[in-house]
């Protein structure tokens, strides 16, 4: 468990514990700007994104006995949330202005599906992308060149004039790094 995500595990665990509401304003102040942009990108109006946002932190205060940091972190659980609750409010939405029984309207199973994977996938590759935004630069740098223009790493120390055993360590610290980031759901700190 990465240092932030162990300080936000103890944030919650004091809401749960003494309804420390510290503890709650700071992972608020952490988390509610970045639930909201995370839903303004998947689409909801600003209205939307903030009303869910703010049910998403009333769930946190409401349930965080129900936080479990060994199996996710506190950002995946909370991304979890605001999503589920984005479908909801979007299906509430999508039943006031359609009639049920309308059979054109109807929705195969698949695109269902197909909305869910797009919405994970939207998810990952944020997680993603601020995973590479932690690299340090030296690290990042190589692994574009490795990944996004396709060079080898003997091509890349040719290039760079870097040593072939240390742009090896590099990409190989940053994918370290990158791995860590995308199974805590959120981003690893600098070692």
């Amino acid at each position: 468990m990465t240092p932030l995500a162990s300080k936000h595990a103890a944030l919650v665990a004091a809401v749960a514990e003494k309804r420390d509401r510290e503890a709650f304003t700071r992972l608020f102040d952490y988390y509610g700007p970045r639930l909201n942009a995370y839903l303004l990108r998947l689409g909801s109006d600003r209205a939307a994104a903030e009303e869910v946002t703010q049910d998403v932190m009333v769930s946190l205060w409401r349930k965080a006995h129900l936080f479990e940091p060994a199996k996710s972190s506190l950002a995946t659980w909370l991304y979890r949330i605001a999503r589920n609750r984005r479908i909801d409010v979007l299906r509430r939405d999508r039943v006031d202005f359609v009639d049920p029984d309308d059979f054109a309207l109807d929705v195969p199973d698949e695109s269902v599906v197909d909305a869910e994977r797009m919405i994970d996938q939207q998810a990952r590759d944020e997680v993603l992308r601020l995973a590479l935004a932690s690299l340090p630069e030296e690290q990042l740098a190589l692994v574009r060149r490795a990944f996004f223009d396709s060079l080898s790493h003997s091509e890349i120390s040719e290039r760079t004039g870097i040593p072939l055993g240390t742009v090896k360590s590099r990409i190989r610290l940053a994918f370290t790094r990158l791995r860590r980031a995308l199974e805590a759901g959120g981003v690893v700190e600098a070692d």
